[in-house]
Order: C-alpha cells, then sequence, then structure tokens
C-alpha cells in the first residue's frame, strides 16, 4: 500500500499546493472545482483592492481574487503563467489568482502544525495551520473563512 493511501485510509485530506511569489500554500481539494489559466478579468467599480474583477465562466459571472493582495503579499501582475483555481465553499464560487500550482499532497491531522502565534490576526483568521514537508514551509488556508471574510468586507 502506498503512503498516499495509507494517509487517505487513517482520515487523511488532500490538498492542492501552489505558490504566491515565494511562498507555498495549499487549500482542501474537496473545494477546487477547477483550475484553468489566467484570463483577463472585468473591473468591478468600488470592489476591494484584492478583487481583479470578474470573468465569464461557462455563462457564469465569477469574481477573481488575487490571493496574494488577500493575503497582505503585494499584488500579483498577472501574466500567461498565472492560474486561476476555482474554489467553492457552499454556494458560493470564487477564483484565486495564484503564480502556479505545485503539487498535490496527501496529509493527515497530525501533519498539520498549529499556526505560529507571531502570525498576524488576518493571516490567523485564514490560516488552519502549517505543514512542513520535505524541507518545505506550505501554509494551509481555509477556504471557508477567505471566501466568508471576502463577501463580508465587499458589502
Amino acid at each position: 500500500m502506498t503512503s498516499v493511501a495509507k494517509n487517505l485510509m487513517a482520515g487523511g485530506r488532500e490538498l492542492i499546493a501552489f505558490r504566491i511569489g515565494d511562498q507555498e500554500f495549499c487549500v482542501n481539494i474537496m473545494g477546487v472545482r477547477e483550475i484553468r489559466g489566467w484570463t483577463k478579468a472585468t473591473p468591478m467599480p468600488h470592489a476591494p483592492s484584492f478583487v481583479k474583477g470578474v470573468i465569464n465562466l461557462r455563462g457564469a459571472v465569477l469574481p477573481i481574487i488575487d490571493l496574494a493582495a488577500r493575503l497582505g503579499l503585494k499584488p500579483a501582475e498577472p501574466t500567461a503563467r498565472h492560474v486561476i483555481i476555482v474554489v467553492q465553499v457552499g454556494a458560493r464560487i470564487a477564483g484565486l489568482l495564484v503564480d502556479a500550482v505545485s503539487d498535490i499532497l496527501t496529509v493527515t491531522d497530525e501533519d498539520i502544525q498549529p499556526t505560529p502565534e507571531v502570525s498576524s490576526d488576518l493571516e490567523r483568521s485564514y490560516a488552519r495551520g502549517i505543514l512542513a514537508i520535505e524541507k518545505r514551509m506550505i501554509c494551509l488556508i481555509e477556504l471557508d473563512a477567505l471566501i466568508d471574510a471576502t463577501e463580508s468586507e465587499a458589502a
């Protein structure tokens, strides 16, 4: 049995890891609907600064969140190499603009370390924990908190 199968049987979960600048983050794969290439977004008046705009996704209007700006990092300057991770939380769907998707991780709860106390309250509200895997530090982002906070701030 592979380590992936063992982790899944032990109550593990699969995460999609991605890069923003030189930092790595991940989200639960169960919230990801698709990954697509960058499409220029139409800006929306009075939208929060981290919302790049909206795109047409098969007839549906999809808001695009610059995840770097949302997390307090330097806002992205999108190029053809950037990708949009389309996520769904409940009935809400949004696109997260990231630099690149790096891999799929299979982890258990024991692999997730608590977010350090030195983090800002903003970061701790989105970060579910930190994964230390193969000399990499990957921040696990909670989609529920990210999308709910985005909508309440936009309102």
